[in-house]
């Protein structure tokens, strides 16, 4: 194994290149550049380590897991009480959509590369407590429950399989927990997010509500926020450059 410059042991690092076997040859020389910027002396990546932090590191982070996951036992049993009394399940699809977001935040892998700036934190905070703070509404929906189901069943299959890709690399807050670059994230930068929106809007058209349009509306606005603000966080690495070469598109394929 080679040692870095003073003769130490290299950082273990959580960026993953990409897995090139049967990868198109864009992304084939987007992994050979990824893997040939990931070495030990870089100063982001030496930062960048496998350790799992305890909750006590930041007290603060430790409150907003706690603080999500009281939110989200809120939104279970508005949403659950809905779909004993309605049977509709659109509800429901965002429900598990929002209970991965949970779980990932409880579990998310510990990083001492992250942006803790005030501003930051608002919009982290905005983009994870609006979609705990819809209520479904007594009325029908804008159009029929089949089709908000349908659209916010396949916005569910997206933050799934992103989710899959992701791993413990999830978090609130813009960090480096490793460069992803496998399954969704070949195509888009953001896919949980594009999961994130669609899934939102199929439960606005099924819950038309005046405070489900503002909820949604806040927090998507930070969510799109958000994703600017993690590249700016990722920019450091030079192998988050070197995927960024080859996957040009955040969010919309062709548009943004």
């Amino acid at each position: 194994m080679t040692r870095s410059p003073a003769g130490r042991e290299p950082a273990r690092l959580v960026a993953q290149p990409f897995r090139a076997a049967n990868a198109p040859a864009g992304l084939k020389a987007c992994a050979t550049a990824v893997g040939a910027h990931a070495r030990p002396d870089q100063a982001v990546t030496s930062r960048v380590r496998t350790t799992r932090g305890p909750l006590s590191r930041d007290p603060a982070d430790a409150m907003a897991r706690i603080a999500i996951a009281g939110l989200f036992l809120g939104l279970a049993w508005r949403i659950g009480g809905n779909f004993l009394e309605t049977g509709r399940p659109t509800g429901l699809l965002l429900l598990t959509s929002e209970l991965l977001v949970v779980v990932l935040t409880v579990t998310r892998r510990y990083t001492p590369l992250v942006d803790r700036r005030a501003w930051v934190r608002i919009v982290a905070a905005m983009s994870i407590v609006g979609p705990l703070l819809l209520r479904p509404a007594s009325a029908g929906g804008l159009v029929a429950e089949a089709l908000t189901a349908t659209v916010s069943a396949a916005g569910l299959a997206v933050v799934i399989a992103g989710k899959l890709s992701l791993g413990r690399s999830f978090g609130l807050l813009p960090a480096n927990r490793g460069i992803v670059c496998t399954g969704v994230y070949r195509i888009i930068r953001h896919p949980i997010y594009v999961g994130y929106l669609v899934t939102h809007l199929a439960f606005l058209a099924a819950h038309p509500t005046m405070w489900n349009a503002a909820a949604l509306l806040s927090a998507d606005m930070a969510l799109v926020l958000r994703a600017r603000l993690e590249e700016h966080t990722l920019a450091r690495d030079p192998a988050y450059a070197a995927y960024c070469h080859v996957v040009r598109w955040r969010l919309l394929p062709g548009l943004y």
